[in-house]
């Protein structure tokens, strides 16, 4: 509906008769600063600390901030935090948090915020526990001052802090953090550079966020991936869900959408004829597949079981599954830390990388006792990568010899599922398929699929006090030379107690029209994208 045009100068009133001439001009500024973004999954966890899908934390990092960041060479910068002081025996430290930072709702960001959320995030995450276990006493002297007090040194405290792996220790108003760590948070109240939209939430459609006007950006330089000023030239994001592969590529190349996050790998070759498109490796990292099993009940809680699958197991089977055949989308002869890092070796690879046997499986699955049980085996029906992985999991198993419930759901489903302890007569699960970034195995003190502290860990629960007690020794370790030797001695005792199997290395595609530049690498980042 159009306002009637009110008495005016003939200047005036041949000013008001031209505007209609520039309404496409305004139409597509307005247009620029929209983007509509294909997510790689519904978003069905709004809580960064229940949830450790990558969803969840790209979602998390547009609402919220953390205390510390990581630049694009893999260094830990303040980013919430003024910077911090450490004694001279390594056992206190003290960070100052930045001036100025605001909630969404408007109340300002206190150091018992930051407090509250620390031990929050720390309940969940690997890393997160190992510091609130050497931590002595963690406390907020004044608004704008955090004092951690150490039993022993951590070294990696400001890395717990401002590592971008899920899940991320992001900093939300303590009313929020006070909340039970195993029970989720559903109020997404931040102090990050986008404002949720909860209104506008469709479950399985759309989500939407809009520019924080209040953000304060950290003060000179540039941003490097989630660290440095995080400024926003975007008025609003909307991650637009489109489970169908080939119903995103169309709306891609028809401009519906800018960008999609996690193109299918066989439809590469048609979105890269597209002049009018981007494509560009996400992670030069990659992301790694992990066969989960649920380690609490028959029959993966024999780790004679869980072996019994390694001679069969074919990595090239499930990277091709996912990617295709061609070259530079995938790798096998993948270990348990990210290939080409400093941690990588080849240690007891030959489970893996040695000609494979079904027979050898069989056998070994006999031995170990197998009793017939019934082996769930979830797979995403709306996550393509996952559902190939899944498919031949699935496959693979049944030729082993397991009795096999393959069970297909919408990914939301599953993460929720996923949780359940319980037995699978009681609606459990036996074995899952995911993928982790390769930023994420970079060490023992990040992998969170590398630990062994049973209920208190990640879906799966193994338990391993061995891996454990390797791990406290990395740690402490003093030097490269040192921290390589313990994790020789871990990729061992992995494969001896497998909490899970790696199943080979993807490197997937970000798409996005040429308009939309300045798109940081690692993950779906939407600061500093400029669109237009």
């Amino acid at each position: 509906m159009t306002a009637p045009i009110p008495r005016r100068t003939l200047p005036a009133l041949g000013a008001a008769l031209a505007a209609p001439l520039a309404a496409p001009r305004l139409a597509a500024a307005q247009a620029a600063r929209v983007l509509r973004f294909v997510p790689q999954s519904d978003l069905a966890v709004l809580d960064p600390i229940w949830s450790s899908a990558y969803v969840t934390r790209n979602h998390a990092l547009m609402v919220f901030d953390t205390l510390y960041g990581m630049d694009a060479e893999y260094r830990i910068q303040p980013q919430m935090a003024e910077g911090h002081a450490v004694s001279d025996d390594g056992l206190a430290w003290t960070i100052r948090l930045r001036e100025g930072l605001r909630f969404h709702d408007g109340t300002p960001v206190l150091a018992r915020d930051a407090v509250a959320s620390i031990r929050r995030w720390g309940a969940r995450d690997g890393l997160g526990q190992s510091l609130l276990a050497a931590t002595e006493e963690l406390a907020a002297p004044d608004d704008r001052t955090l004092r951690f007090r150490l039993k022993d040194r951590f070294p990696l405290l400001a890395h717990a802090l401002g590592k971008p792996g899920s899940p991320a220790c992001v900093v939300m108003p303590e009313r929020l953090a006070q909340t039970d760590p195993f029970r989720q948070v559903t109020e997404m109240v931040g102090s990050g550079p986008f404002r949720f939209l909860a209104n506008e939430r469709v479950s399985g459609a759309r989500v939407a966020y809009a520019r924080n006007p209040d953000y304060v950006p950290r003060p000179g330089g540039d941003a490097s991936f989630t660290a440095g000023p995080k400024r926003v030239h975007l008025d609003r994001v909307e991650w637009i869900v489109m489970p169908d592969p080939s119903t995103a590529a169309a709306a891609l190349r028809a401009g519906e959408v800018d960008w999609w996050e996690n193109p299918a790998f066989d439809l590469l070759p048609l979105l890269s004829r597209d002049r009018r498109l981007v494509l560009a490796v996400q992670d030069p990292l990659g992301f790694i597949g992990c066969l989960r099993f649920n380690q609490l009940h028959p029959p993966f809680d024999n780790p004679a079981i869980r072996r019994a699958v390694l001679p069969a197991l074919s990595q090239a089977d499930y990277m091709t599954a996912v990617a295709g055949d061609v070259p530079g989308h995938w790798s096998q002869g993948v270990g348990f830390f990210a290939p080409g890092t400093p941690m990588a070796s080849g240690e007891g690879m030959a489970a893996l990388t040695g000609p494979r046997d079904l027979a050898a499986s069989r056998r070994a699955l006999s031995a170990a006792g197998y009793k017939g049980e019934r082996v769930v085996v979830l797979g995403p029906s709306d996550f393509p990568t996952l559902k190939a992985m899944a498919d031949i999991g699935a496959d693979l198993l049944k030729r082993i010899g397991f009795n096999v419930d393959y069970q297909a759901m919408d990914w939301g489903t599953m993460v929720q599922r996923l949780a359940s302890m319980e037995p699978v007569e009681a609606g459990g699960w036996s074995a899952f398929h995911t993928f982790w970034s390769g930023l994420d195995m970079l060490d023992p003190a990040i992998h969170q699929y590398l630990r062994g502290t049973g209920r208190a860990g990640r879906s799966g629960w193994p338990s391993s006090p061995e891996l454990e007690r390797l791990r406290e020794g990395w740690l402490a370790a003093e030097g490269e030379a040192e921290r390589a030797r313990i994790a020789r001695a871990m990729q061992a005792r992995a494969f001896e107690d497998l909490p899970y199997i790696p199943v080979g290395q993807i490197l997937p595609r970000f798409a996005h029209r040429r308009e939309v530049t300045e798109v940081p690498g690692g993950f779906a980042i939407f600061w500093g994208v400029r669109k237009g």
